[in-house]
């Protein structure tokens, strides 16, 4: 764990960093304009984690009618296993808990058994298969499901 992660709503200073990111994640990266757009939509929750006065890493969501739907989540190489992600995904929880939504959802490689961790470790709940969701390579994604409230 490291003690100095800030996590603050992206910004458009934040956007080439998030492209280099997306780039090293991802076989299909989110472009620049992606990324601007995403800053413009009420319904975005997009926040950056920043490390050592830098981008760590980033997660976006949004936010339809109450449900969270997470779009992305990444940490750069170099600062994996050190709880960024985990402490994204803990404030989009906090704030999604905040604004009253009912559920955090997203989708994730059946072959990413780090973030699947991490997503049971939170209490997200394995709630089916989407079959060949991902390409290069093709994949079946695990959707995971968070329920927010006294429901839980």
């Amino acid at each position: 764990m490291i003690d100095d992660i800030t996590i603050e709503k992206m910004n458009e200073t934040h956007l080439k960093d998030l492209v280099l990111l997306e780039k090293q994640c991802f076989s299909t990266p989110w472009s620049e304009s992606a990324l601007r757009t995403e800053l413009e939509k009420e319904n975005a929750r997009f926040f950056v984690a920043i490390t050592k006065n830098e981008v760590s890493g980033y997660i976006g969501a949004n936010n339809v009618l109450g449900e969270v739907y997470v779009d992305n989540i990444a940490v750069f190489y170099n600062y994996r296993g050190f709880g960024i992600g985990e402490s994204l995904l803990r404030h989009l929880i906090k704030v999604s808990e905040e604004e009253k939504c009912d559920l955090v959802t997203l989708e994730v490689r059946v072959s990413n058994t780090p973030a699947r961790k991490l997503y049971e470790k939170l209490g997200f709940q394995n709630k089916g298969v989407r079959k060949n969701f991902y390409d290069k390579p093709k994949e079946d994604a695990i959707i995971y499901t968070l329920t927010l409230g006294e429901s839980k």
